[in-house]
């Protein structure tokens, strides 16, 4: 009998496998049990969080993701007419999610998946403004390496501005 020890095999790997703990440390995966979970290498989605405006531009191609981030926010300024927050909140923010090609340049327009802090018509005007930014900084100047890495992957990015009181 020499395939009963691949049966064996076999039939062992479709037995559950046991989830390890979640000790604390950062996770990206899907927890299938209370305290388990795996590991992605990435998550799904690049996430970053800019307190704009930003202070100065890059000098140099960005090589690394928090390169990346400030590089695309650079060209955010306060829009105009913005004002001030509405009540009951000191920030505005904004979430764009978008996607790059290997040349830094955008695949599609970006989309605005949150914003907070304005109403009605400020609503518009933060939107235009930060679609129009996001515009004026692409393509992004990235290196080779890093646009292998990113090239069609889906980035969420934050910008938070808080108004001088």
């Amino acid at each position: 009998m020499p395939g009963w020890r691949a049966a064996a095999i076999l039939l062992l790997s479709f037995g559950p496998a046991a989830a390890a703990t979640y000790e604390g440390s950062p996770f990206y995966g899907y927890a299938f049990e209370p305290g388990g979970a795996y590991p992605l290498s990435l998550p799904q989605t690049l996430r970053a969080t800019i307190a704009v405006p930003v202070a100065r531009m890059a000098t140099k191609p960005a090589d690394t993701l928090a390169e990346l981030y400030p590089a695309l926010a650079a060209c955010w300024q306060v829009p105009a007419s913005l004002g001030a927050p509405s009540a009951g909140s000191e920030d505005i923010e904004i979430t764009l999610r978008l996607s790059l090609r290997r040349d830094g340049s955008l695949i599609g327009p970006p989309r605005v998946t949150y914003a907070a802090g304005v109403s009605g018509s400020q609503r518009t005007i933060l939107v235009r403004g930060t679609l129009d930014a996001l515009a004026r900084c692409t393509p992004a100047h990235i290196t080779a390496g890093l646009g292998r890495a990113i090239a069609g992957r889906p980035v969420a990015l934050r910008f938070v501005y808080r108004p001088p009181a």
